[in-house]
């Protein structure tokens, strides 16, 4: 019986961070990240297709609204999720707006943004051809989908650089 054989040894690694990132000071880095390329992340063509080094690859942003009636007991709650920060923002501000809806729940609407969680996902191409991924969270930075530890030791490197991130 025929065995397989590794074609490629994908890894992953994960910094768990001292203190989460707000939403503000991940988009200040990821936003840094795009616009400064400290990776050195290069351009490829895919498919017909130019692409840059360094792109979002997904994102979302999620929390909840809660609706308490006069006493403070909590009798509804409504989850918002959004692919942009504005998106989650605009969703928030129409629900705990709605009057209507307040009434129907029969509470006050607030956002309990201990609720709060967001991820960007940054899709890079490296000088050696390597597509890989660098998600940033709350709590931690993922780099998945790499072979080469020189991607890692550079990312490793700059993130050492970046106070929010240790």
């Amino acid at each position: 019986m025929a065995d397989f054989t590794a074609k490629s040894n994908v890894k992953s690694a994960e910094r768990k961070l001292a203190v989460p990132l707000t939403r503000a000071k991940m988009l200040t880095i990821v936003n840094g990240v795009i616009s400064t390329n400290p990776w050195g992340c290069t351009t490829y063509l895919s498919g017909g297709e130019n692409f840059a080094g360094v792109s979002r690859s997904s994102e979302y942003y999620s929390g909840k609204v809660i609706f308490e009636n006069n006493l403070g007991k909590q009798v509804g709650a409504i989850t918002v999720k959004a692919p942009t920060p504005e998106g989650f923002d605009t969703s928030v501000s129409t629900i705990t707006g709605n009057t209507a809806l307040a009434t129907a729940m029969n509470g006050e609407a607030s956002h309990d943004s201990s609720f709060d969680n967001f991820s960007v996902v940054l899709k890079c191409h490296a000088s050696n051809g390597e597509l890989y991924n660098v998600r940033f969270s709350p709590k931690s930075v993922t780099i998945t989908s790499y072979e080469d530890d020189n991607i890692l030791n550079t990312i490793e490197t700059w993130a050492d650089s970046i106070t929010d991130l240790d």
